[in-house]
């Protein structure tokens, strides 16, 4: 079964100029439901060519992928994303032009 929370680890694909950063807030949708989402940690960038985690980056670039931990302003029903693509998936709103900026994979 599919768990509840508001804590969510996830690596993300970000998809947008402006760096992901610590604090930042944005919405997210996850199957039918949407919701607002603090990124609390960017814990490491993944570099896709070695895939060597840089722990000393704490912001994603355009088209980088890391490691991130956020919660949510509702709570959640969720999988990883390796056991149910469906709801192991979401994607990240920029809230104020509503424009796609990252799709996530929940770990």
């Amino acid at each position: 079964q599919p768990t509840l929370g508001q804590d969510i680890d996830a690596m993300v694909c970000w998809m947008t100029g402006a760096p992901l950063k610590a604090r930042q807030k944005l919405a997210i949708k996850h199957t039918t439901r949407t919701a607002r989402a603090l990124i609390k940690e960017v814990q490491y960038r993944l570099d896709v060519n070695t895939l060597h985690r840089d722990q000393e980056t704490k912001e994603l670039g355009v088209n980088e992928i890391g490691r991130v931990q956020l919660r949510t302003t509702a709570p959640l029903l969720c999988d990883a994303y390796s056991k149910n693509r469906a709801t192991g998936s979401f994607i990240l709103v920029d809230e104020a032009s509503g424009v796609t900026v990252g799709a996530g994979m929940i770990l």
